[in-house]
């Protein structure tokens, strides 16, 4: 798989994909309170030079915004078999994202990381384990949706799969269920450290891996003794754990680091994680410095 495969650009920069929420005023707001914050999110990444953006995740959590969707789920509890949204959940913003910009990934919280988010509270699912499939079920119908409105990458949340406390095998056989059912190519997002977990994690079958480095530093030396099978690499090179700004001087050597390690057609930029806790004047000059740092890079290649 090669980087033109959905961006034909070294070192493209992209997020992780939440943003704060910034809250407007005026009639859009009215009819819809996080309009004005989906737009500012998009403005934002864009003026930032982000090259593969997101719709800034803004209408909830992780959890809730989508199983506050799903039949069989009410609030955060499992009351009976779980079935796919009735319509798109993050579609209607993704599209928006899409009309502003050339490159858009659409976002979906994986099934595993979603089914430890939830009480079961029925007698149909003896454990968490079994509740994923049906949730990667009911996720496939986002995915397809979201390949329909014309993304140009799909990436799936599994934060949980770095603690261990997750079956690997099932979550991986869900991951699969959700890449078999497209035609767009799958990013799959963990954070934290991999000690434990990635000679696991790279059997998923995913087009780009999407790891943490600037706070997990030793994921950098356990990826460089490991072969990535083709996949792309995102690289998560920004904190984004408090509001203090990473310079572009930081950014660039961290970049650079990877850059001596890895082919830079396989990197893909970003931040750690999502940036939705930080203020936006922080969420923004991250994203800002990485792709001035990128680019620098870029041109010294």
């Amino acid at each position: 798989m090669t980087k033109a495969y959905f961006i034909n650009k070294v070192l493209a920069t992209t997020v992780v994909g939440s943003y704060p929420v910034v809250k407007g005023g005026g009639l859009m707001s009215f009819l819809d309170p996080l309009r004005p914050a989906v737009e500012t999110a998009i403005g934002d990444q864009l003026a930032a030079g982000i090259d593969i953006i997101s719709d800034g995740q803004v209408r909830g959590d992780m959890i809730g915004a989508f199983v506050s969707h799903l039949p069989g789920i009410r609030e955060q509890e499992v009351i009976g078999k779980v079935q796919p949204a009735n319509g798109g959940i993050t579609v209607a913003d993704t599209k928006l994202a899409i009309s502003r910009a050339p490159k858009v990934k659409g976002i979906i919280t994986g099934p595993t990381t979603l089914a430890h988010g939830l009480h079961i509270a029925t007698p149909m699912y003896r454990g968490k384990e079994d509740l994923v499939p049906d949730l990667a079920a009911a996720l496939l119908v986002e995915a397809r949706a979201l390949e329909a409105a014309g993304v140009a990458l799909i990436q799936i949340d599994e934060p949980i799969l770095s603690t261990g406390i997750a079956d690997l095998a099932v979550a991986r056989q869900a991951v699969d269920t959700i890449t078999a059912g497209l035609h767009t190519p799958v990013c799959m997002h963990v954070c934290g450290s991999l000690g434990n977990v990635i000679d696991e994690i790279l059997k998923f079958n995913v087009h780009v891996f999407d790891f943490e480095f600037a706070n997990n530093p030793a994921n950098l030396d356990l990826l460089s003794r490991r072969d990535l099978g083709g996949r792309m690499l995102g690289y998560g090179c920004v904190d984004n754990t408090s509001d203090r700004i990473d310079s572009v001087a930081e950014i660039k050597k961290r970049i650079e680091k990877g850059v001596e390690i890895f082919d830079p057609k396989i990197l893909l930029i970003d931040p750690d994680c999502g940036l939705r806790m930080r203020t936006r004047e922080s969420a923004y000059a991250k994203l800002k410095y990485m792709c001035d740092a990128a680019k620098e890079v870029r041109l010294a290649l």
